[in-house]
């Protein structure tokens, strides 16, 4: 399925987040710059989605959803883990927290960059610019 981007600057950005109101958040904000969106609420259907050979360009992951322990499958965390096992080093994944005090397990499992909530617009615009560079470079 392909998207209403224009070609190889159409990012596919997956977002991982299990509230109705931050995934619209996520969702408008990636609209802005014109991405393909796919939404999963947990770390198990976002791992699932590689296993099936999906690929995306940038993930968006809520820091919330990375503790809760209530989790039937794994975490969110644990499916960081999961994605980069998979030899997907290609992705970024970003990590979105209120808590600043949650950078270091975030990086630890292997996110690319931490992100303080709320997440400005021109901090993602950024983040996007650079994966749709990297895109561009690769494809020369």
């Amino acid at each position: 399925m392909r998207s209403n981007g224009q070609g190889s600057s159409s990012v596919k950005a997956l977002i991982v987040e299990d509230t109705a109101v931050e995934t619209l958040i996520f969702s408008t904000m990636l609209q802005i710059f014109h991405c393909e969106i796919t939404v999963v609420k947990n770390g198990k259907e976002a791992v699932d989605l590689f296993l099936k050979g999906k690929k995306f360009d940038i993930v968006l992951l809520d820091k919330d959803i990375f503790l809760d322990k209530d989790m039937p499958a794994m975490t969110s965390l644990e499916a960081v883990e999961k994605i980069r096992a998979m030899g997907e080093i290609d992705v970024k994944i970003v990590g979105v927290s209120v808590d600043n005090s949650a950078e270091e397990a975030l990086m630890s499992a292997g996110v690319d960059v931490f992100a303080p909530k709320p997440l400005k617009l021109d901090v993602l615009g950024a983040m996007i610019q650079e994966v749709i560079n990297r895109k561009n470079n690769a494809m020369v």
